[in-house]
C-alpha cells in the first residue's frame, strides 16, 4: 500500500497558532527558515528512497526560488497551498479564485512545473464553504487534499467521507480528505501534523496500519519544514496554547519522520489521487 506523504511549505511565522499575533505586514521584516528547511527533508526524503507532494505558499515561492526547482528537479512534485495561508472561509468565490489563480502563476514560474493539486490552509474547506471545491474545479485541478473529516478548534468537517470523493458533479476533481482512524466509533486526526509530534509515534504507526490493512486504503500524512527545525526564533507574547502546539517535540521530529518513513511506503498525491480517483464516491454538501 503507498501511502501519500505531504508537506505544507509555509514559514515559522506563517502558520495558524500565531496568526493573531505575527501581522502579515511584518512578514517580509522576519528571518526567513523554510528555504533550509525544505532542503534538510529533501535530504530526508532522498535517504528514504521516497517522493512526496510539497503544497507550497505562492509567498513562500516568489521568495525561494531555488527551492521550488530543487523540488521539481528531485522528483517530487510541487502543488498549491494557496498565496499567503488565508483561510478559505474568509474569503467569497472570487476572491478564493483570484488567490488560487495568483499562486499557482508564482509557483509554475518558480518551478517550472505544472500545477494540478491544491491544500487548504489549515484544511479550510468545510461545511461554511463548499463552494471552494466547484471553484477549483473550474480552474482544472485533478485534486484537492483541503478537507479534515474531524471535529477540531480551528478546522474540520465532521459529515465529510473519511476517504477520496467527488465533489463537483460531472467533474474530474477528487478530494483527498487527510487521514483519520477509528476508535470505538469516534474519528481520530491520525494525518499528521501536531498530532504527529506530540503523540508517541506508536499511535500514528497503528492509525496508519488500520487505515491500510482494516480500510485497505492509502493514508495521506503531512507536516511543515518548520517542524525539523528545533532552533526557529522563539515568538514573544504568543498564547501558552499556541506556544505548546508549535514548540513541543521539534528536537524530535526529524528521528520520529525517519521511522515513519522506514515503516510505510509512501509517494506523491498526484499518483495518489489518480489510483484513488476510481474509487472515490459522489458526495456533495
Amino acid at each position: 500500500m503507498v501511502n501519500g506523504l505531504s508537506v505544507d511549505v509555509e514559514d515559522w511565522f506563517q502558520v495558524g497558532a500565531f496568526e493573531n499575533t505575527i501581522r502579515r505586514e511584518d512578514w517580509d521584516s522576519l528571518q526567513l527558515r523554510v528555504g533550509d528547511n525544505v532542503e534538510r527533508i529533501l535530504d530526508l526524503f532522498d535517504q528514504a528512497g521516497v517522493k512526496a507532494t510539497f503544497f507550497t505558499l505562492g509567498w513562500v515561492a516568489e521568495r525561494n526560488k531555488p527551492a521550488m526547482r530543487r523540488i521539481v528537479e528531485r522528483g517530487h512534485e510541487l502543488a498549491s497551498h494557496g498565496y499567503d495561508h488565508t483561510r478559505v472561509f474568509t474569503f467569497t468565490p472570487d476572491e478564493f479564485a483570484e488567490d488560487i489563480a495568483k499562486a499557482r502563476a508564482i509557483l509554475e514560474d518558480a518551478g517550472g512545473a505544472a500545477i494540478t493539486g491544491y491544500r487548504a490552509p489549515s484544511f479550510s474547506i468545510d461545511a461554511r464553504n463548499p463552494w471552494a471545491h466547484q471553484v477549483l474545479a473550474e480552474h482544472g485541478y485533478a485534486y484537492s487534499s483541503s478537507v479534515a473529516p474531524i471535529v477540531h478548534d480551528h478546522y474540520g468537517w465532521r459529515e465529510a467521507p473519511r476517504f477520496a470523493f467527488n465533489p463537483v458533479p460531472d467533474s474530474d476533481l477528487v478530494e483527498i480528505p487527510v487521514t483519520t482512524a477509528l476508535f470505538r466509533g469516534k474519528r481520530l486526526a491520525a494525518g499528521g501534523g501536531g498530532f504527529f509530534r506530540v503523540l508517541p509515534y506508536g499511535f500514528s504507526r497503528w492509525a496508519i496500519r488500520q487505515v491500510n490493512s482494516q480500510d485497505k486504503r492509502p493514508a495521506v500524512f503531512y507536516f511543515h519544514p518548520w517542524e525539523v527545525d528545533p532552533d526557529q526564533p522563539r515568538v514573544p507574547g504568543a498564547p501558552m496554547r499556541s506556544r505548546l502546539r508549535h514548540y513541543t517535540n521539534l528536537a524530535r521530529m526529524a528521528g520520529k519522520l525517519s521511522d515513519l518513513l522506514g515503516d510505510f511506503a509512501w509517494g506523491r498525491m498526484d499518483a495518489l489521487a489518480a489510483r484513488e480517483k476510481p474509487l472515490s464516491l459522489d458526495w456533495a454538501a
